[in-house]
């Protein structure tokens, strides 16, 4: 008989790690270790004896996927999953780049959670993260105009701001509008959000 796969679960909320916890070990896993914080993540990590590390993406002192970078810098034997309520394709992007291998969300069915677990350790050097969405790309001057715009600036306080014409400021809002598919500033600061462009 196989040993359980071994895990950890990183959360600052003490009652989602309790429910994790249970449920992990009701689909027959081994919950070894738990930690409210990035660098503890880390850290337990380092102890050993752990196969699968679930983090929490927002977290004080080191947020999951700056503890799941240190985990794949240090080579620790360690599959890194992360759970989260935020879904932007720019966090998606950056969990991948640190080395994760999963990226789900806090809502997902235990059931579901077991087989995703199951599958990446099984697998490890595959991508099981949700596929790639194409951001669009903002030139370093609409970015600007967009985050004054979150700011709620006028046009014409966006112009002053950046030492630009109202007409030039009234050109990049358009650009920005165009390429987030947007028809006017609050439908554009809510898809801008949506991506993790502010």
């Amino acid at each position: 008989m196989s040993s359980p796969i071994r895990i950890l679960i990183a959360d600052d909320h003490p009652l989602f790690r309790l429910g994790l916890k249970f449920a992990l070990q009701a689909q027959g896993f081994e919950v070894v270790a738990e930690a409210e914080t990035g660098s503890q993540a880390v850290s337990r990590c380092q102890g050993g004896g752990v196969d699968v590390a679930i983090l929490d993406v927002r977290m004080p002192d080191g947020d999951g996927i700056l503890a799941c970078r240190q985990i794949t810098e240090l080579g620790l034997p360690v599959v890194v999953l992360l759970m989260t309520t935020f879904q932007e394709p720019a966090l998606i992007e950056a969990a991948r780049k640190a080395g994760a291998k999963g990226y789900l969300s806090k809502e997902t069915d235990p059931a579901q959670l077991a087989q995703a677990i199951r599958q990446i350790v099984a697998a490890p050097e595959q991508d099981w993260l949700p596929a790639q969405q194409k951001l669009p790309h903002l030139t370093p001057r609409e970015l600007s105009v967009l985050q004054l715009m979150a700011e709620g600036l006028a046009n014409k306080q966006i112009a002053r701001r950046l030492g630009l014409s109202i007409e030039t400021v009234k050109e990049y809002a358009s650009a920005v509008y165009r390429k987030l598919e947007a028809s006017d500033r609050v439908t554009a600061l809510f898809k801008a959000q949506q991506l993790g462009l502010l």
